[in-house]
């Protein structure tokens, strides 16, 4: 499986995301929390995804845009897992809402507990 975060993966339609934030379904395991919803656009065959690091609890733009990296190389690194889990395609947004910045091996164990618990909301 192609492991880069392309172009077609880019959550950034605004109307996409207030869908999601409306009708989507919400996961939380500290410091995550994950949205995710069914894409209704049925032209593209991508899951959409989207991170998100508060400007409250991080003020200097070089600690927000270093989680955000780490957030992006979880969702890379575990594409094959989350298209084993989605079949259709899905809007996901991951948000950030931890106080200090953890590891990214930590991050990542997180991250995958989030998408098993997501997977089985949606499933229910």
């Amino acid at each position: 499986m192609n492991q880069k975060y392309s172009r077609n993966e880019h959550l950034k339609n605004y109307k996409q995301i207030q869908y999601l934030f409306e009708n989507g379904i919400w996961v939380n395991k500290y410091p995550l929390k994950l949205i995710c919803c069914p894409n209704l656009d049925q032209a593209t065959n991508f899951h959409k995804f989207g991170v998100s690091v508060s400007k409250r609890n991080y003020k200097r733009a070089v600690d927000r845009n270093y989680i955000k990296r780490l957030l992006r190389e979880c969702f890379r690194l575990n594409k094959e897992q989350l298209y084993s889990a989605f079949s259709q395609p899905h809007l996901f947004m991951l948000l950030y809402v931890g106080k200090e910045i953890i590891t990214y091996k930590d991050l990542e164990d997180t991250y995958k507990n989030l998408l098993n618990k997501c997977s089985f909301k949606e499933q229910a």
